[in-house]
């Protein structure tokens, strides 16, 4: 949907549809809120937040639904609360006729975020 070859996120969002760009903003800011000091790059085309150079989540814009990339593990950890959505082994699918689980999200996001630092910490 956006840009084939965005270079950073803020380029991804500028070639989103002008409707969806509020959703990826509001999505980097909460991942912002939980994750400060995490890192954002474009990776598989995506927007891609990552905290010890490991991926927090991924995000991307599609026409009915925003999809939200925590990893499999990620998932699994929520899969009652996500029971509601769209899902996939490594995906959740929030639709755009929804508000976005802005809880949700976070606790996801800080999920992952301390998986990354202990995982970093074991190294």
């Amino acid at each position: 949907m956006p840009n084939p070859k965005p270079a950073t996120i803020s380029e991804y969002i500028a070639g989103c549809p002008p409707g969806l760009r509020p959703r990826l903003e509001q999505v980097r800011a909460l991942i912002r809120q939980v994750a400060p000091d995490a890192e954002e790059s474009i990776s598989y085309a995506m927007p891609t937040f990552k905290l010890h150079q490991k991926p927090l989540a991924y995000v991307a814009a599609f026409q009915h639904h925003l999809g939200f990339y925590p990893a499999p593990v990620g998932i699994e950890a929520f899969k009652d609360e996500l029971a509601r959505y769209k899902i996939g082994k490594g995906s959740v699918q929030f639709p755009h006729s929804q508000p976005l689980p802005e809880e949700l999200i976070k606790r996801m996001v800080t999920f992952r975020a301390r998986q990354n630092a202990e995982q970093s910490r074991q190294k």
